[in-house]
């Protein structure tokens, strides 16, 4: 049995607002995040991912009464990132009624806490977020922290392992160069990432038309193709991708 790839759609959102941009900047407002979490449940997303993208740039909490707002609304698995540096961050959002947290900067700052957090709550309620930038004098990626801001100079698919040794159990690994560009996924990048780890590896950034998704699951061990402004934009339907993907033999669910 194939193992069933997964569509996410993701809420970027500062202000309480949902937002999209490219390469990390130049943000348009989409609109209101229970609204459009709700359209995606009804139109067939598998989960849905929110990122309040400021919270750690503006060193503050991610927005917990807009989430659990947004969980009530929405009976799929719910990633939330943005913001989460402690154990009581996590258990609050988990109150809210969250799914899985995604971590990203604190992951960076202090790696322990990834342990601690698949110890407390298990590994399969943590996400490590990793965004990352193709450095071509090296030949690699590089993890960026703050909303993409600061080159940590780690390799990313080295971070990627310390991850998964250290309790993660799943990556959602956001190509800094494709963000919101729509020229397909970093397809190098996710396969570099995903046969370097065991645990599932969602692709973010630069997803344009199905033909990009069905590049990323066929050609990567990708387990799901997160999106956004295609989605936000009403270019890509999530019924017409699953229709595809599965006339070309992709299990969906």
């Amino acid at each position: 049995m194939s193992e069933i790839k997964r569509i996410i759609p993701c809420l970027d959102v500062t202000g309480g607002r949902v937002v999209k941009g490219v390469n990390f900047v130049d943000l348009n407002d989409i609109g209101d995040p229970v609204e459009i979490a709700k359209a995606y449940v009804e139109a067939g997303a598998d989960e849905l991912v929110f990122l309040d993208i400021t919270a750690t740039t503006d060193k503050r909490k991610t927005i917990v009464d807009l989430v659990a707002k947004t969980a009530k609304n929405v009976r799929i698995p719910l990633t939330v990132g943005g913001g989460i540096a402690s154990i009581e961050d996590m258990e609050a959002l988990f109150t809210a009624g969250v799914d899985k947290v995604s971590i990203g900067s604190a992951a960076i700052k202090t790696p322990e806490l990834v342990t601690k957090a698949a110890e407390t709550f298990g590994k399969e309620k943590i996400v490590i977020a990793i965004d990352a930038k193709y450095h071509p004098e090296e030949h690699s990626w590089h993890v960026y922290s703050h909303g993409g801001q600061v080159d940590t100079q780690i390799d990313a698919v080295a971070w990627a392992k310390e991850m998964e040794q250290r309790g993660a159990g799943e990556i959602l690994l956001t190509s800094m160069d494709g963000d919101g560009v729509k020229t397909g996924y970093d397809i190098a990048l996710t396969k570099a990432v995903a046969e370097a780890v065991d645990v599932p590896v969602v692709a973010s950034g630069g997803c344009g038309s199905i033909e990009d998704i069905l590049a990323v699951f066929k050609e990567t061990k990708a387990t799901g193709a997160l999106a956004a402004s295609v989605f936000h934009y009403g270019e890509l339907e999530i019924p017409d991708i699953k229709t595809r993907l599965k006339a070309e033999g992709v299990a969906v669910s």
